[in-house]
């Protein structure tokens, strides 16, 4: 059986023990919040956003976009290997291998032409 003492068992799976865990636990992180000076650091004299010109927001939307593209790419290419190296024979697994790999392309190809699609849109608004 277990090693817990059966007076340490009874009082963690009785109601009221429970109860008073989670009215400590919600005290002390209301005490822990209460405790950081934040309205001291509120104001730091220097604007957290500022409007940018049209030209650095679709540079920063294209940066980002490559980023996360890349990101679902290199992330379907690697399920791409492990349905591969997983499928042991099976067709209907290395079908679904297939079908990621052809995913993790298409998402390669769409990280590539970012910049051109969005130099379209660029022209396009008039930026």
């Amino acid at each position: 059986m277990s090693r817990i003492p059966a007076r340490l068992r009874a009082l963690t799976r009785s109601r009221t023990a429970r109860q008073v865990g989670r009215v400590a636990a919600v005290t002390g992180e209301v005490l822990l919040f209460l405790s950081v000076p934040a309205a001291a650091y509120a104001d730091t004299g220097v604007p957290v956003l500022a409007a940018n010109s049209l030209p650095v927001v679709i540079l920063n939307l294209q940066m980002w976009l490559i980023g996360i593209l890349a990101a679902v790419a290199t992330l379907f290419l690697v399920l791409a290997g492990v349905y591969w190296a997983t499928a042991g024979g099976d067709p209907a697994q290395v079908d679904k291998a297939k079908s990621a790999l052809k995913n993790a392309l298409i998402g390669y190809g769409l990280a590539v032409l970012a910049p051109i699609l969005l130099g379209i849109v660029q022209g396009i608004v008039g930026g």
